[in-house]
């Protein structure tokens, strides 16, 4: 694989500190030591206009064997949720061990939705879910929602849903790791080791993730918390650009001693 055509198509911008966000200098050295060279992908949020030609161009480059990791946050506030996750059920299904996506919260609400309606579930409504069963042809106006009518919607979408695509959900891993790199849909507590995080933060966060660094020369590649730009520093990559809203999806191409962006 040549890197230097790699960068022509998914740029070579580095180190850029977030707007907005959480800026301070990095204070350790954010190490860059995978197995083998990978590429990961920020929130899509039904932005499948983004993301096939970015998959497609990213595979042109480095062929079909190096993994592709998709940090999660596949629906939900972008047009196109359904189209999305087909794309990508079907991509992973034909390359499991190459083509590799995680939770996001995103995905958990939906799944809580289908299981729990009028309980827990409603919470998605609110954050997006309304627009992406809309693109599955349910309707909802959560204002007006009894419960009686969030169950009936609940039993649309899974009627609306592919099949296999539910249980492909269900399934979806929480973490990917190569070397000292790891992958996660929000974060990881900065005070435990990869094996010993819960659920809750890998999936929604953590109140010290974005202030403190790691410490044991790990580096934890991340979505989920909109950044201006694409950041690297104090053992966090970070890849949630907003695409649904800024148009702007993000990639990273990461080997040893290297992360390349797109923007």
């Amino acid at each position: 694989m040549a890197l230097g055509r790699f960068k022509s198509i998914l740029g070579d911008k580095r180190a850029v500190v977030p707007d907005g966000h959480v800026a301070p200098a990095p204070s350790v050295e954010t190490v860059l030591a995978p197995d083998r060279p990978f590429v990961a992908i920020g929130d899509v949020h039904g932005r499948i206009d983004l993301l096939v030609p970015m998959i497609d161009a990213i595979r042109a480059e480095t062929g079909p064997d190096v993994p592709i990791v998709m940090l999660g946050d596949y629906i939900d506030r972008g047009l196109n949720s359904a189209a999305t996750l087909n794309t990508l059920f079907e991509r992973q299904s034909q390359s499991p061990e190459s083509f590799i996506c995680l939770m996001g919260n995103h995905e958990k609400m939906m799944l809580e939705f289908i299981d729990d309606p009028a309980g827990k579930g409603a919470r998605w409504l609110v954050n997006g879910g309304d627009e992406t069963l809309a693109n599955y042809g349910v309707a909802a106006k959560r204002a007006e929602m009894t419960a009686e009518d969030a169950v009936a919607a609940a039993d649309a979408l899974e009627a609306a849903l592919p099949e296999g695509l539910q249980p492909w959900l269900r399934a979806l891993p929480l973490t990917w790791s190569s070397g000292n790199m790891h992958c996660v849909h929000a974060a990881m507590d900065p005070d435990k080791p990869p094996h010993a995080q819960d659920r809750r933060t890998l999936l929604w966060g953590h109140p010290r993730f974005l202030s403190e660094p790691r410490t044991d020369g790990l580096t934890i590649v991340h979505g989920h918390t909109v950044m201006a730009q694409p950041a690297i520093g104090d053992g966090r990559i970070s890849l949630d650009t907003g695409a649904y809203m800024t148009g702007v999806l993000a990639a990273a191409f990461i080997s040893g001693g290297d992360c390349v962006f797109n923007v």
